[in-house]
């Protein structure tokens, strides 16, 4: 069956597992990311972690996932990222409906 003229078919699926390390809490990170994961329409959750970094978990069309990937190396203006961990996870491993963040 062919694709519709004009139209594209769905990307696929990219879930991944992030780990932000640097000076990423207390520089509004968890806030920026949540706002640009649901501005990509990404499903998932965002945390800070007791040692210091940010974990990300973020799932949807595999170039918005990009996307995300992408603004975790800077993040917002105050922040000064050392160092993104990426492992991708089984696409659709999420069940979440939305973006938040959970701690």
């Amino acid at each position: 069956m062919s694709t519709p003229t004009g139209t594209q078919p769905p990307a696929p699926t990219r879930t991944v597992h992030a780990l932000v390390s640097g000076t990423v809490q207390g520089v509004g990170f968890r806030y920026h990311c949540a706002y640009t994961a649901q501005d990509l329409g990404l499903v998932g959750q965002v945390r800070n972690l007791p040692d210091g970094d940010v974990e990300v978990m973020a799932q949807g069309a595999a170039p918005d996932v990009a996307r995300l990937l992408t603004w975790l190396h800077h993040g917002p203006r105050w922040a000064s990222v050392s160092r993104v961990t990426v492992t991708d996870l089984r696409p659709g491993a999420l069940e979440a409906t939305g973006f938040e963040i959970t701690g």
